[in-house]
């Protein structure tokens, strides 16, 4: 869950250096090349990013070889400068153009998320159907459903007889809701959550739909995945979340989750070696900050030991012979965190206020850092795989 205090104005700068990358695994990502005009694909060599766009002209290429760890480690570059005057220049505000900045780790993969796969998570989205968009009638009904079916389910296997067992109880009760029905039955929400090549990256500003006032961020893993359903490694993502919308019915899914710049993912890819594997992933702790620029801090936690759904099992629902993805995909594995402290009013729970740096953070991962804003207002996408293919067409990498 979390806890809340007050402090000063927060600082996206604070957590723009090399300190937010891990201290130890095979990274890889992206960065823009003001000199190529486009796109590099990069390797964390000690203090410096080494571009090694001329072995991988994508991420994608890179995800797909026999071993992307063994590729990504023997692909000659050359250097592209320090990680850390390239992570500070990232964020929009304090960017030189002229000078190299990070981008999100991924291009060609398809933006997939899972929903419902925690115990608190799934209760609190039964809480936003039966309030209909409502904080205020969050509490009663949060109340009310915990002392029907309490709020550790993480022992209970998702789809198990026991599982069926606890469907039929809640129905025979009328507290059947469609979350209950993939939280712990046997499908799992696998969903679009954004458009490839649309993600934001460590630093930039992450995009709120301004219809909302009631949202929060959700921090999570995202495991990245190549097209032969083969998890290859793992970086970090903010799956930003309108609850009053989605509250307001299941099917404005879209609206609540697909904005410009909603889906965060940084701030590096850690690739599957010998000193990082899907156990490190099962285990992993995820600890969220938020800082409203009214000196509101929101600390969390998001602990993966206790997800319902083995990330195997949910790639496995993504990807498969019903989904084929030739890019790969990433796939968002779903929050522990659910934030219900007030921020304001008593009774109005948590809600991000423009201005909030949200940063997600794990060890074994790094930290991803962004300033929510309204969609509307952050930077626009403009450039998509078409421009991807050209400028590399005219780099003469394809």
């Amino acid at each position: 869950m979390g806890s809340a205090l007050w402090c000063g104005m927060p600082s996206l700068s604070d957590y723009m250096s090399s300190d937010s990358l891990p201290a130890d695994g095979l990274l890889v990502g992206r960065a823009w090349s003001p000199a190529a005009g486009g796109p590099c694909i990069i390797r964390r060599d000690g203090e410096r990013l080494t571009d090694i766009t001329a072995a991988f002209p994508t991420v994608r290429d890179l995800c797909e070889a026999e071993n992307p760890a063994a590729a990504a480690r023997a692909a000659k570059g050359e250097s592209l400068g320090a990680a850390d005057a390239i992570l500070a220049n990232t964020p929009p505000e304090s960017r030189d153009p002229s000078k190299p900045w990070l981008l999100p780790p991924v291009d060609l993969q398809a933006l997939k998320a899972a929903g419902v796969t925690f115990a608190t998570s799934m209760l609190e989205r039964v809480i936003e159907e039966r309030a209909r968009g409502n904080p205020a009638a969050a509490a009663e009904i949060r109340a009310t459903i915990e002392t029907l079916i309490g709020d550790d389910l993480s022992k209970l296997r998702a789809g198990s007889p026991e599982a069926m067992q606890l469907k039929a109880v809640l129905m025979e009760k009328g507290a059947w809701s469609q979350y209950l029905e993939v939280g712990i039955g046997p499908d799992a929400e696998i969903f679009t959550k954004s458009q490839i090549m649309s993600a934001v990256g460590h630093g930039m500003e992450a995009g709120l739909h301004p219809v909302s006032t009631w949202n929060n961020p959700e921090p999570e893993v995202v495991v990245v995945v190549a097209s032969s359903g083969r998890i290859i490694g793992a970086t970090l993502g903010n799956d930003v979340n309108l609850r009053d919308v989605e509250g307001r019915s299941a099917l404005l899914l879209g609206k609540a989750k697909d904005n410009n710049a909603s889906c965060a993912l940084g701030p590096m890819i850690r690739l599957f070696d010998d000193t990082f594997t899907l156990d490190d992933v099962r285990r992993m702790q995820l600890s969220l900050r938020v800082e409203g620029e009214d000196g509101y801090v929101l600390n969390g936690a998001s602990n993966m030991s206790k997800i319902s759904r083995d990330p195997a099992d949910l790639v496995g629902q993504m990807i498969g012979p019903y989904h084929q993805y030739p890019d790969g995909a990433v796939l968002f594995l779903g929050t522990l965190f659910a934030p219900v402290e007030d921020r304001d009013a008593p009774g109005k729970g948590f809600t991000h206020k423009l201005g909030d740096v949200v940063t997600v953070s794990s060890p074994q991962l790094g930290t991803l850092a962004n300033r929510m804003t309204a969609c509307d207002q952050a930077a626009p996408w403009t450039f998509g795989a078409s421009h991807l293919f050209r400028n590399l067409a005219q780099r003469g990498l394809l």
